[in-house]
């Protein structure tokens, strides 16, 4: 009995290959399993590449569809000797490879278990094409067999399952494709001389007829003859003179015919490794392809060999290691023409005799078949029942809270992408206390510096001046005037901490400062798991406990006494807030991406929608103490003020979506965004409601389960699912700059489970059918 030897390569050149051997009798589970590995070899991959260039500028008539070259004998000769040298250099490469120690123990396996009497098919699986490119053939261990080919196969394994009815006749389509310069004619000879075959030939015929053929017959051999080639990992072949296509381009055609019955292609042209390549992605179980641009003779004369011993009984394995083995005859004129037929499969294919093609059961008529080809309304409900199911997990996992850190952080990325228009807001000033100034006045600064800065600012008529300093204790000398400031000033706002948000301590507010001058400090919060502020309150209440009783946020402060005394405030717990009868919806429990419990939402709760701290005009300390009357009235008359640390060295800064930030500029940031809503009618960040959030998951799913559905090939399924996560990428990204968070994270992952399930299902059923 013929023994399967199954060699599975998951990897590339450049990082190795792990392998994995299985050993067993034909058409039963391994009795033998074995792992290793190959190291990387990039140089064999260009140790080919030199002999496939010099291989192809033999420049013979070829069945590849490209201008020829014309040679004197003597270079030409010259050309051939240095094509077989370096088809020998890459063979002793190849087995050198072979030979590391990493594959040691799979080849002792190999010999252990397999006896050089028993006849061996060995199939070579990956999903690295290039790996198909090399001439296994000449792998020493091979040379030990007498009966020994090589098949190449994907790592995928589908069964293969047909319905049909016995008939004795072996069905070929023949396609005559596009002839120039070479002579297809003795291909069609050698077809019609086989006995117990029913051959239809198209010669150079148009698409939609072959596309008919393969719909409204069944098959046992597809063949085609004529021009070929591979482009990238894809085939194409010339049908006449003026159309080509990929077989891609064919695949319901080309699927219709597998479950019709077609069990075996022969493509006698060039290049066809790339066209093998999407036939076992269509599913069709055996096929024969040249790996190289192919002579017209080798074609021919491998095809009469071919066929001679399969219509003899030999096994397809078996015929083909005799006709290619019998090119050798030619390799004086045609170098490496024995390298050049190779087997490709489905692993679970299992190889057959002429025979046994005739004897078999093949299809019967496509009309009285229960094709698995799903109805509309079929594929209709498979989609909106997959969509529904993964709506729901994903949904359900989101309130869970088990998608919110990865939702957060693509909020922060797509933050950081989003544009920051270079303009600034002319109506903040920030007053920075940087390092230098630190250095000259000390920290934290004196009472005395403290007032001797407010005096000068107030000076220039500022609309509101806001400290985003401490002053709760005396600080060196001064105290006292600069108390009596604070409590004086009508356009001076201090600052207090509540100490309950973020589980700071409560500090108290400057004496004497009136409450409607008050702000706490604490507005912003910090998200876990690593303390990123996204989220600012503009207003909670009061604190029975805390020593800072002021309901409203440092900013909004700021904002109430920069906005006209006329402006309209109201108030609506727990759902928003409205300034001027514009309405800032509050941020809830299951706001966007966040899953919280209620009482890390209390209050009134908004997104802080960042920009470029260089938005803001900032001065420092020294330069407002220094500078010129009339450099400081441009900079200050009629603007917020805020004052506040900002150096290295400052405990006051904080992680946000941009990196991180001083608290006084975290202030500026929300003071800039109510102003930009209230003042320039632009749209405040928000995120959408829990209905829209499940309505546009649930839309995508549905595309993940269409897309699926549409496109066949598990490549070309791949392909359209990571083209539709970049599109739903953008259009999320598109909403955010609008200043509306979408959901990312679950309507990506609910795209790619809907196809995934999709694709799952229709296979179980394709395999029940």
């Amino acid at each position: 009995m013929t023994k399967l030897i199954v060699l599975k390569l998951d990897g590339d050149f450049q990082q190795g290959f792990r392998v994995t051997l299985e050993i067993g009798a034909e058409g039963e589970r391994p009795e033998t399993e074995i792992t290793g590995k190959l190291p990387s070899a990039p140089e064999l991959v260009k140790q080919y590449s030199g002999w496939q260039a010099t291989y192809r500028s033999l420049g013979k008539v070829t069945r590849e569809l490209k201008t020829k070259r014309v040679r004197i004998d003597g270079s030409l000769r010259k050309l051939r000797d240095e094509c077989r040298t370096q088809a020998k250099e890459l063979s002793d490469r190849l087995n050198s490879w072979l030979k590391t120690e990493s594959f040691f123990s799979i080849r002792e396996k190999w010999l252990e278990r397999v006896s050089t009497s028993e006849p061996v098919r060995v199939l070579i699986c990956t999903e690295h094409q290039q790996v198909w490119q090399l001439p296994w053939h000449h792998w020493d261990l091979l040379e030990r067999y007498k009966f020994a080919e090589i098949g190449l196969a994907t790592l995928e394994y589908a069964p293969q399952e047909q319905k049909s009815i016995h008939e004795n006749k072996v069905r070929i389509l023949g396609i005559l494709g596009n002839s120039e310069g070479i002579k297809v004619e003795e291909d069609k000879q050698q077809l019609e001389n086989l006995p117990g075959a029913q051959t239809t030939f198209l010669v150079e015929p148009q698409r939609q007829e072959l596309n008919d053929q393969l719909w409204e017959q069944h098959w046992d051999i597809l063949f085609f003859a004529g021009h070929s080639q591979t482009e990238g990992e894809r085939g194409r072949i010339y049908l006449n003179q003026s159309d080509s296509f990929s077989l891609d381009e064919l695949r319901y055609a080309l699927q219709t015919a597998v479950r019709g019955g077609l069990q075996f292609a022969i493509f006698n042209s060039c290049d066809g490794l790339g066209l093998a390549w999407e036939l076992l992605h269509l599913h069709i179980p055996q096929m024969i392809v040249m790996r190289e641009p192919v002579p017209d003779k080798v074609a021919q004369t491998f095809l009469k060999y071919f066929l001679q011993a399969f219509a003899s009984g030999k096994p397809v394995y078996e015929a083909v290691q005799e006709a290619r083995q019998r090119l050798q005859g030619l390799e004086d004129e045609f170098p490496c023409a024995s390298w050049l037929p190779v087997i490709c499969q489905h692993r679970s294919a299992v190889p057959f005799t002429w025979e046994e093609l005739r004897a078999s059961k093949t299809p019967v008529p496509l009309t009285q078949l229960s094709r698995p080809r799903v109805s509309l309304w079929r594929r209709a409900q498979t989609i909106l029942a997959a969509s529904l199911v993964v709506t729901s997990l994903v949904i359900g996992a989101r309130l869970q809270g088990i998608l919110q850190n990865s939702e957060l952080k693509a909020y922060d990325t797509v933050m950081r992408l989003q544009p920051h228009p270079g303009i600034q807001d002319k109506r903040i000033l920030v007053v920075t206390v940087n390092d230098d100034d630190v250095k000259q006045f000390g920290k934290p600064l004196s009472d005395r510096t403290v007032e001797q800065l407010l005096t000068k600012l107030e000076k220039y008529q500022p609309k509101v001046i806001g400290l985003d300093i401490y002053r709760d204790t005396p600080q060196k000398e001064g105290w006292d005037k600069l108390i009596e400031r604070l409590r004086k000033s009508d356009r001076t706002l201090a600052i207090c901490q509540v100490g309950e948000s973020n589980g700071a301590p409560a500090i108290d507010p400057p004496p004497q400062v009136p409450p409607e001058r008050l702000g706490f400090s604490d507005g912003f919060i910090h998200d876990p798991p690593n303390d990123t502020i996204r989220r600012y309150t503009l207003v909670m209440d009061r604190s029975a406990e805390s020593p800072c009783t002021t309901p409203y946020a440092f900013s909004f402060q700021l904002i109430r006494h920069y906005l006209p005394a006329t402006t309209r405030y109201e108030f609506n717990p727990g759902k928003n807030l409205s300034i001027n009868s514009i309405v800032f919806d509050v941020l809830k429990p299951y706001s966007g991406g966040y899953q919280l419990p209620h009482t890390d939402m209390l209050g009134y709760q908004l997104l802080i929608d960042y920009r470029s701290p260089d938005r803001f005009s900032q001065v420092s300390l020294t330069q407002v103490l220094n500078e010129q009357d009339s450099d400081l009235l441009k900079l200050i008359k009629d603007r917020i003020v805020l004052i506040g640390y900002v150096g290295a060295s400052t405990k006051d800064k904080h992680l946000t979506p941009l990196g991180k930030m001083p608290g006084v500029i975290v202030h500026t940031q929300m003071v800039s965004q109510i102003l930009n809503v209230v003042l320039d009618r632009r749209p405040l960040l928000s995120p959408w409601s829990s209905l829209s959030n499940t309505v546009w998951v649930w839309g995508w799913s549905m595309v993940g389960g269409i897309l699926t559905l549409t496109f066949c090939s598990p490549r070309n399924q791949g392909i359209s699912i990571g083209v539709a996560l970049l599109a739903n990428g953008c259009i999320c990204f598109g909403f955010f700059t609008q200043a509306v968070w979408v959901p990312l994270i679950p309507s990506a992952l609910a795209l790619v489970m809907t196809g995934g399930s999709v694709a799952y299902i229709v296979r179980t059923y394709a395999r029940a059918t």
